[in-house]
């Protein structure tokens, strides 16, 4: 297991720099599996380094795809699986292990499109203005998968909300809830960053 603090969603991306001597062995026993994998769930409180973080039970499986060396450190390219709840967190050793249990994926109904072409519409629109304060997460014109499961889980990762906000999204029961809420957390940050994107503006403007 790998408590972070940030939230991993399926089929989505993820790039970590591992120095972490527990960490290091963890990969290193990954690596002599035909299919690593491991674990990642929200810090609730805490730092990612260091040890003795609070961790949440509910969190997303990262298949390796690529292992990078470098002189003291490791980078790792992962990309986001199923869904998983913690049954119980084991003693480290010396990493964090749990035993889990899968949970079902997301399933896709036609009758969902136009809520999901919504979402999309809004969460490009909220995450453009993130870009202009330089805070967004993923490029806002990002291309999707062809996928719509995948697409609506790209869509929560490209939009520009709170840990929290996108902890509430991963748990979310069904995809239409997950794209609801989505709409709901943009429309309800938009408003903020419109505020912060013409107080930079000004600022820009009164620089000599």
């Amino acid at each position: 297991m790998f408590p972070l603090g940030s939230v991993l969603f399926p089929h989505t991306p993820l790039v970590l720099r591992i120095f972490e001597p527990r960490y290091l062995t963890m990969i290193g026993r990954l690596l002599e599996e035909e299919e690593p994998a491991f674990g990642v769930v929200l810090i609730e409180r805490g730092l990612e380094s260091g040890g003795g973080e609070e961790r949440s039970s509910f969190g997303t499986m990262a298949r390796i795809v690529r292992v990078e060396p470098a002189a003291e450190d490791i980078y790792v390219v992962a990309v986001g699986g199923e869904r998983v709840s913690v049954d119980r967190w084991g003693a480290d050793d010396p990493h964090p292990i749990a035993d889990l249990t899968p949970l079902p994926p997301l399933e896709w109904d036609d009758g969902l499109e136009p809520l999901r072409r919504e979402a999309e519409r809004i969460v490009r629109r909220v995450a453009t203005l993130a870009a202009v304060l330089e805070e967004a997460r993923w490029d806002p014109d990002a291309e999707l998968s062809d996928d719509p499961v995948e697409a609506s889980w790209q869509l929560a990762a490209i939009a520009p909300l709170s840990e929290y906000d996108r902890f509430r999204l991963l748990r979310s029961a069904d995809l239409g809830a997950l794209l609801g809420s989505l709409i709901d957390m943009c429309l309800e940050e938009e408003p903020v960053l419109v505020a912060r994107v013409a107080d930079a503006t000004r600022d820009d403007e009164g620089t000599v």
